[in-house]
């Protein structure tokens, strides 16, 4: 009874911040989607194409379901998954992170929690595990990485918010009056 509980809550969270993280998108322009926003490159369209390799790794090969997508073999990694190349599309790295929801999906509904996985990318004594342990793993990168897109949004345009619905208008003057006082508390503790 327990374990299916986890399990629709672990995927209902999942679905989530899928969504969180392409509502990220929404309204910017192909510069600002794919434009490197941190000293590393950190990029809107780079965090969709990043957390959906990551959904296929971790959903496909750790249990023997290979992700119909094409992926380069983990040991050949270059980063080349973090950012979206001129001849790349949004759309079509959307609709490679959707394909990946529906492989994860089909994963997660067919498995048992307890279902045995290799992650070959881990290091020893870790690499055998289960759906579990990579359902709360790939839930933390999802999350994280809706968190990195949340913080590049507001950068952006000031948006703020998890879902559209939760999205409230901006005032400017009082979040100009919020910055100013945490300004002046850290002036003043420094």
């Amino acid at each position: 009874m327990i374990d299916e509980f986890a399990k629709d809550d672990l995927h209902g969270r999942l679905r989530r911040d899928r969504k969180a993280l392409l509502w990220k998108l929404d309204g910017l322009s192909e510069y600002d989607a794919r434009r490197p926003l941190t000293a590393t490159g950190t990029n809107l369209l780079g965090l969709v194409k990043h957390v959906a390799t990551v959904e296929a790794r971790y959903f496909g090969e750790v249990f023997d379901r290979p992700s119909p997508e094409p992926l380069p073999r983990w040991q050949d990694s270059i980063g080349s998954d973090l950012w979206a190349t001129a001849d790349e599309t949004r759309d079509q790295i959307i609709e490679f992170y959707r394909r990946t929801w529906e492989h994860s999906d089909a994963t997660i509904n067919e498995l048992p929690l307890d279902a045995p996985g290799h992650v070959p990318w881990w290091p020893e004594p870790y690499p055998n595990t289960n759906l579990f342990a990579v359902m709360v793993h790939v839930l933390g990168e999802s999350n994280r990485h809706a968190g990195h897109a949340d913080i590049l949004r507001e950068g952006l345009d000031g948006r703020t918010g998890v879902r559209p619905e939760y999205e409230k208008q901006i005032d400017e003057e009082a979040r100009a009056a919020y910055c100013a006082k945490i300004e002046q508390a850290a002036r003043s503790a420094a």
